[in-house]
Protein backbone atom coordinates (compact mmCIF):
# COMPACT_ATOMS: atom_id res chain seq x y z
CA UNK A 1 0.00 0.00 0.00
CA UNK A 2 1.54 3.44 -0.81
CA UNK A 3 2.72 5.75 1.66
CA UNK A 4 0.78 8.77 1.43
CA UNK A 5 2.00 12.68 2.65
CA UNK A 6 0.83 12.44 6.34
CA UNK A 7 1.72 16.60 6.68
CA UNK A 8 -2.11 16.77 4.93
CA UNK A 9 -3.76 15.12 7.65
CA UNK A 10 -2.23 17.96 10.00
CA UNK A 11 -4.63 20.25 8.21
CA UNK A 12 -7.54 21.84 9.66
CA UNK A 13 -11.04 19.81 9.25
CA UNK A 14 -11.81 22.12 5.84
CA UNK A 15 -10.54 25.03 3.61
CA UNK A 16 -12.21 28.14 4.23
CA UNK A 17 -14.16 28.59 1.35
CA UNK A 18 -15.17 25.00 0.78
CA UNK A 19 -16.98 25.30 4.75
CA UNK A 20 -18.32 28.44 3.98
CA UNK A 21 -19.85 26.71 0.99
CA UNK A 22 -21.29 23.51 2.90
CA UNK A 23 -22.86 25.47 5.63
CA UNK A 24 -24.75 27.38 2.06
CA UNK A 25 -25.83 24.42 0.53
CA UNK A 26 -27.47 23.54 4.08
CA UNK A 27 -28.92 27.02 4.31
CA UNK A 28 -30.40 26.20 0.31
CA UNK A 29 -31.40 22.94 0.75
CA UNK A 30 -33.35 23.37 4.28
CA UNK A 31 -34.40 26.83 2.93
CA UNK A 32 -35.70 26.95 -0.76
CA UNK A 33 -37.46 30.31 -0.56
CA UNK A 34 -34.80 32.13 1.15
CA UNK A 35 -32.68 30.69 -0.61
CA UNK A 36 -34.24 32.31 -3.75
CA UNK A 37 -32.60 35.84 -2.05
CA UNK A 38 -29.41 34.95 -1.45
CA UNK A 39 -26.61 36.78 -2.32
CA UNK A 40 -23.04 36.00 -2.12
CA UNK A 41 -20.64 38.56 -0.84
CA UNK A 42 -18.09 35.78 0.49
CA UNK A 43 -15.39 34.34 -1.82
CA UNK A 44 -13.95 37.34 -3.49
CA UNK A 45 -14.96 36.37 -7.12
CA UNK A 46 -16.00 39.10 -9.72
CA UNK A 47 -19.05 39.08 -11.38
CA UNK A 48 -19.13 41.75 -14.13
CA UNK A 49 -18.17 40.93 -18.07
CA UNK A 50 -14.81 40.17 -19.01
CA UNK A 51 -13.72 44.37 -20.68
CA UNK A 52 -14.80 44.41 -24.30
CA UNK A 53 -10.83 44.76 -25.35
CA UNK A 54 -9.84 41.49 -23.84
CA UNK A 55 -13.09 39.51 -25.63
CA UNK A 56 -11.89 41.67 -29.01
CA UNK A 57 -8.40 40.21 -28.72
CA UNK A 58 -9.10 36.73 -27.61
CA UNK A 59 -11.84 36.03 -30.61
CA UNK A 60 -9.04 37.56 -32.74
CA UNK A 61 -6.96 34.55 -30.93
CA UNK A 62 -9.09 32.24 -31.58
CA UNK A 63 -9.44 32.96 -35.40
CA UNK A 64 -5.32 32.73 -35.30
CA UNK A 65 -5.98 29.00 -34.00
CA UNK A 66 -8.20 27.80 -36.77
CA UNK A 67 -5.50 28.80 -39.16
CA UNK A 68 -3.25 26.42 -39.90
CA UNK A 69 -0.34 29.46 -40.43
CA UNK A 70 -1.09 31.10 -37.61
CA UNK A 71 -2.13 28.22 -35.43
CA UNK A 72 0.22 27.64 -31.65
CA UNK A 73 1.36 24.76 -29.95
CA UNK A 74 2.77 24.56 -26.97
CA UNK A 75 4.30 27.92 -26.10
CA UNK A 76 7.26 29.20 -23.92
CA UNK A 77 6.69 27.89 -20.69
CA UNK A 78 7.64 31.22 -18.75
CA UNK A 79 5.24 33.26 -21.30
CA UNK A 80 4.94 34.63 -24.57
CA UNK A 81 7.12 37.85 -24.67
CA UNK A 82 4.49 39.89 -26.46
CA UNK A 83 2.79 39.47 -22.65
CA UNK A 84 6.08 40.16 -20.55
CA UNK A 85 6.80 42.39 -22.80
CA UNK A 86 3.97 44.56 -21.80
CA UNK A 87 3.51 43.88 -18.08
CA UNK A 88 7.26 45.09 -17.84
CA UNK A 89 6.67 48.40 -19.72
CA UNK A 90 3.20 49.11 -18.63
CA UNK A 91 3.30 47.71 -14.96
CA UNK A 92 7.24 48.76 -13.78
CA UNK A 93 9.15 50.46 -16.52
CA UNK A 94 6.18 53.26 -17.53
CA UNK A 95 5.86 54.23 -12.67
CA UNK A 96 9.81 54.21 -12.69
CA UNK A 97 10.44 50.53 -11.13
CA UNK A 98 13.27 48.51 -12.87
CA UNK A 99 12.05 44.84 -13.75
CA UNK A 100 12.85 42.95 -17.10
CA UNK A 101 10.56 41.04 -19.12
CA UNK A 102 13.24 37.95 -18.61
CA UNK A 103 11.95 38.46 -14.66
CA UNK A 104 8.72 38.06 -15.69
CA UNK A 105 7.06 34.30 -15.57
CA UNK A 106 3.76 34.13 -16.60
CA UNK A 107 1.29 31.41 -14.54
CA UNK A 108 -2.13 30.61 -14.16
CA UNK A 109 -2.93 32.32 -10.92
CA UNK A 110 -1.46 33.93 -8.11
CA UNK A 111 -2.86 31.13 -5.78
CA UNK A 112 -1.14 28.71 -7.64
CA UNK A 113 2.40 30.75 -7.42
CA UNK A 114 2.37 31.81 -3.49
CA UNK A 115 2.04 28.10 -3.04
CA UNK A 116 4.11 26.62 -5.73
CA UNK A 117 7.18 29.44 -4.99
CA UNK A 118 7.69 26.56 -1.79
CA UNK A 119 8.80 23.78 -4.25
CA UNK A 120 12.28 26.09 -4.55
CA UNK A 121 12.79 26.41 -0.84
CA UNK A 122 13.99 23.80 1.44
CA UNK A 123 13.17 22.67 4.41
CA UNK A 124 14.33 24.44 7.96
CA UNK A 125 13.47 27.95 6.79
CA UNK A 126 12.06 30.03 9.67
CA UNK A 127 8.93 31.58 7.76
CA UNK A 128 6.46 34.25 9.32
CA UNK A 129 2.94 35.30 8.19
CA UNK A 130 0.64 37.87 9.25
CA UNK A 131 -2.60 36.89 11.19
CA UNK A 132 -5.07 37.19 10.00
CA UNK A 133 -3.76 35.74 6.84
CA UNK A 134 -4.85 34.41 3.52
CA UNK A 135 -5.28 30.43 4.22
CA UNK A 136 -3.81 29.39 1.26
CA UNK A 137 -0.04 31.07 2.60
CA UNK A 138 -0.77 28.40 5.51
CA UNK A 139 -1.97 24.96 4.52
CA UNK A 140 0.64 24.98 1.58
CA UNK A 141 2.95 25.39 4.28
CA UNK A 142 1.32 22.39 6.11
CA UNK A 143 1.26 20.24 2.94
CA UNK A 144 5.01 20.80 2.40
CA UNK A 145 6.07 20.25 5.27
CA UNK A 146 7.48 23.32 6.95
CA UNK A 147 5.41 22.89 10.32
CA UNK A 148 4.12 21.23 13.15
CA UNK A 149 0.43 20.24 14.45
CA UNK A 150 -2.33 23.30 15.04
CA UNK A 151 -2.67 24.01 19.00
CA UNK A 152 -6.60 24.68 20.01
CA UNK A 153 -6.17 27.85 17.98
CA UNK A 154 -5.44 26.91 14.43
CA UNK A 155 -1.99 28.10 15.08
CA UNK A 156 0.85 25.38 13.69
CA UNK A 157 4.64 25.04 15.27
CA UNK A 158 7.26 26.40 13.18
CA UNK A 159 5.29 29.37 11.98
CA UNK A 160 6.04 32.98 13.48
CA UNK A 161 2.76 34.53 13.59
CA UNK A 162 2.62 38.15 12.94
CA UNK A 163 -0.26 39.58 14.82
CA UNK A 164 -2.35 42.34 12.94
CA UNK A 165 -5.15 44.33 14.22
CA UNK A 166 -6.59 48.10 14.60
CA UNK A 167 -3.69 48.90 16.73
CA UNK A 168 -1.39 47.98 14.28
CA UNK A 169 -3.40 49.25 11.20
CA UNK A 170 -3.35 45.54 10.54
CA UNK A 171 0.58 46.22 9.07
CA UNK A 172 2.58 44.04 11.59
CA UNK A 173 5.80 45.30 13.35
CA UNK A 174 8.65 44.45 12.07
CA UNK A 175 9.81 41.45 14.16
CA UNK A 176 12.59 41.13 16.63
CA UNK A 177 13.84 37.78 15.75
CA UNK A 178 14.91 36.32 12.47
CA UNK A 179 13.34 34.82 10.03
CA UNK A 180 13.85 33.42 6.13
CA UNK A 181 10.77 33.87 4.42
CA UNK A 182 7.63 35.87 5.08
CA UNK A 183 4.33 36.97 3.58
CA UNK A 184 2.87 39.66 3.03
CA UNK A 185 0.04 41.01 1.42
CA UNK A 186 -0.72 44.66 0.56
CA UNK A 187 -3.64 45.86 -0.14
CA UNK A 188 -4.14 43.65 2.18
CA UNK A 189 -6.81 40.66 1.87
CA UNK A 190 -8.48 39.77 4.12
CA UNK A 191 -8.57 43.44 5.97
CA UNK A 192 -8.35 45.84 3.11
CA UNK A 193 -5.05 47.05 5.09
CA UNK A 194 -2.34 48.98 2.95
CA UNK A 195 0.84 49.57 3.50
CA UNK A 196 2.83 53.07 3.68
CA UNK A 197 6.20 53.14 2.05
CA UNK A 198 7.75 53.88 4.70
CA UNK A 199 6.85 50.68 6.35
CA UNK A 200 7.55 48.97 3.14
CA UNK A 201 11.27 50.19 3.54
CA UNK A 202 11.16 49.15 7.56
CA UNK A 203 10.73 45.77 5.89
CA UNK A 204 13.26 45.56 3.39
CA UNK A 205 16.03 47.09 5.54
CA UNK A 206 14.66 44.21 7.74
CA UNK A 207 15.23 41.76 4.72
CA UNK A 208 18.25 43.21 3.78
CA UNK A 209 20.34 42.97 7.38
CA UNK A 210 18.57 39.55 8.07
CA UNK A 211 18.77 37.53 4.58
CA UNK A 212 15.02 37.57 4.64
CA UNK A 213 13.22 36.91 1.27
CA UNK A 214 9.72 38.46 1.29
CA UNK A 215 7.06 36.91 -0.87
CA UNK A 216 5.06 40.10 -1.68
CA UNK A 217 1.58 39.23 -2.71
CA UNK A 218 -0.05 42.70 -4.99
CA UNK A 219 -2.75 41.07 -6.09
CA UNK A 220 -5.05 44.00 -5.17
CA UNK A 221 -2.77 46.27 -6.09
CA UNK A 222 -5.04 48.07 -8.95
CA UNK A 223 -7.63 48.96 -6.06
CA UNK A 224 -5.32 51.52 -4.80
CA UNK A 225 -6.25 55.01 -4.68
CA UNK A 226 -4.17 56.73 -2.78
CA UNK A 227 -1.03 58.14 -4.63
CA UNK A 228 1.11 57.93 -1.58
CA UNK A 229 0.73 54.01 -1.34
CA UNK A 230 3.31 51.80 -3.54
CA UNK A 231 1.69 49.63 -6.15
CA UNK A 232 5.06 47.30 -6.13
CA UNK A 233 7.77 46.66 -3.40
CA UNK A 234 9.85 47.05 -6.40
CA UNK A 235 9.29 50.41 -5.87
CA UNK A 236 11.15 50.70 -2.32
CA UNK A 237 15.20 50.91 -3.05
CA UNK A 238 16.88 47.14 -2.21
CA UNK A 239 14.11 45.59 -2.52
CA UNK A 240 15.18 43.36 -6.14
CA UNK A 241 17.77 41.77 -3.51
CA UNK A 242 15.00 40.75 -1.34
CA UNK A 243 11.96 39.95 -2.58
CA UNK A 244 9.03 38.23 -4.98
CA UNK A 245 6.09 39.59 -5.85
CA UNK A 246 3.13 38.36 -6.85
CA UNK A 247 0.70 39.79 -9.44
CA UNK A 248 -2.65 38.34 -10.95
CA UNK A 249 -5.35 39.36 -13.34
CA UNK A 250 -8.10 37.86 -11.71
CA UNK A 251 -9.59 41.14 -9.78
CA UNK A 252 -8.38 44.31 -12.36
CA UNK A 253 -9.47 42.55 -15.50
CA UNK A 254 -11.68 40.06 -14.18
CA UNK A 255 -9.75 37.10 -14.98
CA UNK A 256 -10.65 34.88 -12.10
CA UNK A 257 -12.43 32.36 -14.91
CA UNK A 258 -9.86 32.81 -17.62
CA UNK A 259 -6.78 32.12 -14.63
CA UNK A 260 -3.84 34.48 -15.64
CA UNK A 261 -1.03 35.93 -13.46
CA UNK A 262 2.95 36.63 -12.66
CA UNK A 263 5.73 35.89 -10.55
CA UNK A 264 8.69 38.85 -10.83
CA UNK A 265 11.80 37.40 -9.55
CA UNK A 266 15.17 39.45 -9.78
CA UNK A 267 17.71 37.94 -11.32
CA UNK A 268 20.31 39.16 -8.68
CA UNK A 269 17.98 37.59 -5.83
CA UNK A 270 19.58 34.86 -3.94
CA UNK A 271 19.18 32.58 -1.40
CA UNK A 272 21.62 29.80 -0.38
CA UNK A 273 22.44 25.90 -0.24
CA UNK A 274 22.90 23.97 3.20
CA UNK A 275 26.71 24.72 3.30
CA UNK A 276 26.06 28.15 2.22
CA UNK A 277 26.69 28.30 -0.65
CA UNK A 278 25.12 31.69 -2.85
CA UNK A 279 22.43 29.80 -5.43
CA UNK A 280 20.59 32.54 -7.41
CA UNK A 281 16.85 32.37 -6.91
CA UNK A 282 15.40 33.19 -10.61
CA UNK A 283 17.09 29.55 -12.35
CA UNK A 284 15.31 27.46 -10.07
CA UNK A 285 11.64 29.00 -10.29
CA UNK A 286 12.55 29.13 -14.57
CA UNK A 287 13.31 25.31 -14.12
CA UNK A 288 10.30 24.55 -11.35
CA UNK A 289 7.63 26.50 -13.91
CA UNK A 290 9.22 24.34 -17.12
CA UNK A 291 8.94 20.92 -15.10
CA UNK A 292 5.97 20.97 -13.86
CA UNK A 293 4.09 23.79 -15.96
CA UNK A 294 3.20 23.87 -19.82
CA UNK A 295 2.25 28.05 -19.90
CA UNK A 296 -0.71 29.88 -20.31
CA UNK A 297 -3.25 29.61 -22.66
CA UNK A 298 -2.23 31.75 -25.62
CA UNK A 299 -5.70 32.78 -26.14
CA UNK A 300 -5.69 33.97 -22.46
CA UNK A 301 -2.54 35.59 -22.33
CA UNK A 302 -3.84 37.49 -25.97
CA UNK A 303 -6.63 38.61 -23.54
CA UNK A 304 -3.94 39.64 -21.17
CA UNK A 305 -2.22 41.57 -23.45
CA UNK A 306 -5.19 43.71 -24.51
CA UNK A 307 -5.66 45.22 -20.71
CA UNK A 308 -2.55 47.25 -21.55
CA UNK A 309 -3.92 48.93 -24.44
CA UNK A 310 -5.53 52.09 -23.83
CA UNK A 311 -9.32 50.91 -24.44
CA UNK A 312 -8.01 48.23 -21.47
CA UNK A 313 -6.81 50.66 -19.50
CA UNK A 314 -9.94 52.69 -19.94
CA UNK A 315 -12.05 49.61 -19.11
CA UNK A 316 -10.00 48.50 -16.04
CA UNK A 317 -10.51 51.75 -14.94
CA UNK A 318 -14.19 51.59 -15.35
CA UNK A 319 -14.43 47.78 -13.28
CA UNK A 320 -12.17 49.18 -10.66
CA UNK A 321 -14.30 52.41 -10.00
CA UNK A 322 -17.62 49.80 -9.74
CA UNK A 323 -16.19 47.35 -7.42
CA UNK A 324 -14.97 50.26 -5.57
CA UNK A 325 -18.27 52.17 -5.32
CA UNK A 326 -19.81 49.22 -4.23
CA UNK A 327 -17.17 48.83 -1.48
CA UNK A 328 -17.43 52.50 -0.31
CA UNK A 329 -21.43 51.51 0.02
CA UNK A 330 -20.84 48.90 2.25
CA UNK A 331 -18.54 50.61 4.49
CA UNK A 332 -21.26 53.23 5.11
CA UNK A 333 -23.60 50.88 6.06
CA UNK A 334 -21.92 48.95 8.10
CA UNK A 335 -20.65 52.55 10.00
CA UNK A 336 -24.77 53.08 10.25
CA UNK A 337 -25.37 49.87 11.89
CA UNK A 338 -22.98 50.63 14.49
CA UNK A 339 -20.11 48.48 13.39
CA UNK A 340 -16.09 49.01 13.38
CA UNK A 341 -15.26 49.18 9.68
CA UNK A 342 -11.46 49.01 8.00
CA UNK A 343 -10.23 48.63 5.14
CA UNK A 344 -12.90 49.14 1.50
CA UNK A 345 -10.87 52.60 0.95
CA UNK A 346 -7.64 51.41 -1.25
CA UNK A 347 -9.01 47.18 -1.62
CA UNK A 348 -12.24 45.66 -2.82
CA UNK A 349 -12.89 43.79 0.76
CA UNK A 350 -14.52 45.54 3.76
CA UNK A 351 -13.28 43.69 7.43
CA UNK A 352 -15.95 44.94 9.81
CA UNK A 353 -15.79 43.91 13.55
CA UNK A 354 -18.41 41.61 14.88
CA UNK A 355 -21.19 43.27 17.44
CA UNK A 356 -19.80 42.30 21.44
CA UNK A 357 -20.30 38.89 22.01
CA UNK A 358 -20.88 37.07 18.90
CA UNK A 359 -17.95 35.26 17.37
CA UNK A 360 -16.80 35.56 13.67
CA UNK A 361 -19.11 31.99 12.43
CA UNK A 362 -21.97 33.25 14.79
CA UNK A 363 -21.89 36.32 12.74
CA UNK A 364 -21.32 34.19 9.65
CA UNK A 365 -24.70 32.24 10.38
CA UNK A 366 -26.79 35.18 11.52
CA UNK A 367 -26.03 37.00 8.17
CA UNK A 368 -27.03 33.64 6.31
CA UNK A 369 -30.46 33.10 7.97
CA UNK A 370 -31.42 36.19 8.94
CA UNK A 371 -30.18 38.63 6.22
CA UNK A 372 -29.69 35.76 3.18
CA UNK A 373 -26.18 37.40 2.47
CA UNK A 374 -23.20 35.18 2.58
CA UNK A 375 -19.76 36.91 4.00
CA UNK A 376 -16.52 35.54 5.36
CA UNK A 377 -15.68 34.51 8.69
CA UNK A 378 -12.76 36.43 9.94
CA UNK A 379 -11.72 33.24 12.06
CA UNK A 380 -10.91 31.60 8.99
CA UNK A 381 -8.27 33.89 8.29
CA UNK A 382 -6.59 32.96 11.68
CA UNK A 383 -6.70 33.36 15.21
CA UNK A 384 -6.69 37.06 14.90
CA UNK A 385 -9.40 37.15 12.56
CA UNK A 386 -11.94 36.08 15.08
CA UNK A 387 -14.24 38.90 16.20
CA UNK A 388 -14.26 39.84 12.40
CA UNK A 389 -16.13 39.28 9.28
CA UNK A 390 -15.15 39.83 5.54
CA UNK A 391 -17.42 41.33 2.91
CA UNK A 392 -16.05 41.25 -0.72
CA UNK A 393 -17.30 44.60 -2.76
CA UNK A 394 -17.00 42.25 -6.19
CA UNK A 395 -21.00 42.08 -7.22
CA UNK A 396 -23.40 44.36 -9.12
CA UNK A 397 -24.40 47.40 -7.97
CA UNK A 398 -27.75 46.60 -7.22
CA UNK A 399 -27.07 43.07 -5.37
CA UNK A 400 -24.81 45.74 -3.14
CA UNK A 401 -27.35 48.11 -2.20
CA UNK A 402 -30.01 45.60 -1.16
CA UNK A 403 -26.89 43.84 0.82
CA UNK A 404 -26.39 47.26 2.72
CA UNK A 405 -30.62 47.65 3.17
CA UNK A 406 -30.25 44.40 4.91
CA UNK A 407 -27.25 45.55 6.97
CA UNK A 408 -29.35 48.19 8.38
CA UNK A 409 -32.29 45.91 8.97
CA UNK A 410 -30.36 43.23 11.38
CA UNK A 411 -30.82 43.27 14.83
Amino acid sequence: MALINENFLKLKAGYLFPEIARRVKAFVDGNPEAAKRLIRCGIGDVTEALPEAVRYAMHEAIDEMGDRKTFKGYGPEQGYDFLRNAIADHDFKAKGVNVDADEIFISDGSKCDTGNILDIFGRGNKIAITDPVYPVYVDTNVMIGNTGDADENGAYAGLTYLKCGPENGFVPAIPSERVDLVYLCYPNNPTGAVATRAQLEAWVQYALKNDTIILYDAAYEAFIRDPEIPHSIFEIPGARDCAIEFRSFSKNGGFTGMRCAFVVIPKGLMGKTADGTKQAIHPLWSRRHSTKFNGASYIIQKGAEALYTDEGKSQVKALIEHYMGNAALLVQACKDAGLAVYGGVNAPYVWVGCPAGVTSWQMFDKMLNEANVVITPGSGFGSAGEGYFRISAFNSRANVEEVCTRIKALK
